[in-house]
């Protein structure tokens, strides 16, 4: 499990690199934990977190939400104990959830509901 887990590489940014590239939003942020990669949660409706996982095979995310610290093991689907990574270890203190304030669209809510989960 150590190639999952690179405590020296830091975060790709501060928001979903995908939904940054598109002017999209989120919901919350998880980062890679094995090459950094910050991506939305599977809460938000691209769910890119757990789509680097199936694309790229890397197994072990941090929550990338301030004072959350938990780590998720999407392999076996439980928690996980992992070291303490790079910093920066959230998102900028100012960046709400949902975010990017000036992209949440007003009716975000409903547009989760309609995903039909």
């Amino acid at each position: 499990m150590t190639d999952a887990v690179n405590p020296t590489i830091p975060p790709s940014g501060t928001g979903c690199v995908e939904c940054t590239e598109v002017n999209g939003w989120w919901v919350h942020l998880r980062r890679c934990t094995a090459c950094g990669h910050i991506g939305c949660c599977d809460d938000s409706l691209a769910r890119h977190a757990s789509a680097h996982w199936r694309e790229e095979g890397h197994p072990i995310i941090r929550s990338f939400e301030p004072g959350e610290d938990w780590f998720w093991n999407y392999d076996t689907n439980e928690y996980y104990d992992g070291p303490e990574l790079a910093p920066p270890e959230c998102h900028p203190l100012d960046q709400t959830a949902p975010g990017p304030s000036e992209r949440v669209p007003k009716d975000w809510m409903m547009q989760l509901q309609r995903r039909g989960d």
